[in-house]
């Protein structure tokens, strides 16, 4: 008896959604489901951020870069991208008392120069060569004018050169 009811219910709504669905506009329909998508990411950041996590969590924090129009990154290279921002976040870069100043050394090591452009030690003076710029057409300020990536870049561009140096 119970089945017969559930069933009956679930159908009754199934076809109020289908009934729904078919009604509207495809306009309509994507409107809604954008936002909904930044509802539920919404809702999840507020969750992870109450159970004692980041308050831009990650999932949080991929919705927001997707929606920065960077053109032709997957998650993956959102995840790399986040990565790579922890990184610079982590190693000083963004200080106040370093924000907008050239620095004459280094703070970038050989190992995170590897990391940074997803390389292993003993690849070639070509591949770190192409791995800089496929990561540049993806990040580079002539790319993306909607975005700030100036610091990303140079950061990709130190990289390349420090890991250029160790090959010679």
């Amino acid at each position: 008896m119970n089945f017969l009811l559930f069933g009956t219910i679930i159908f009754v709504i199934i076809y109020l959604f289908l009934n729904w669905f078919a009604k509207t506009s495809s306009k309509k329909i994507a409107h809604f489901l954008k936002r909904l998508a930044v509802l539920m990411s919404v809702v999840l950041a507020i969750i992870l951020s109450v159970a004692g996590k980041f308050i831009f969590s990650l999932p949080f924090l991929l919705i927001l870069l997707t929606g920065l129009k960077i053109k032709g990154l997957t998650i993956w290279q959102l995840l790399y991208l986040w990565r790579l921002v922890n990184f610079v976040r982590n190693s000083g870069k963004f200080s106040h008392n370093q924000f907008g100043k050239q620095q004459g050394s280094s703070n970038l090591s050989i190992d995170d120069a590897y990391k940074l452009l997803g390389l292993k030690k003993g690849c070639s003076k070509d591949d770190v060569i192409k791995a800089s710029a496929k990561l540049q057409k993806k990040i580079h300020p002539d790319v993306n004018r909607d975005v700030n990536t100036e610091e990303l870049s140079k950061l990709v561009n130190e990289a390349k050169e420090k890991l250029l140096k160790e090959l010679v």
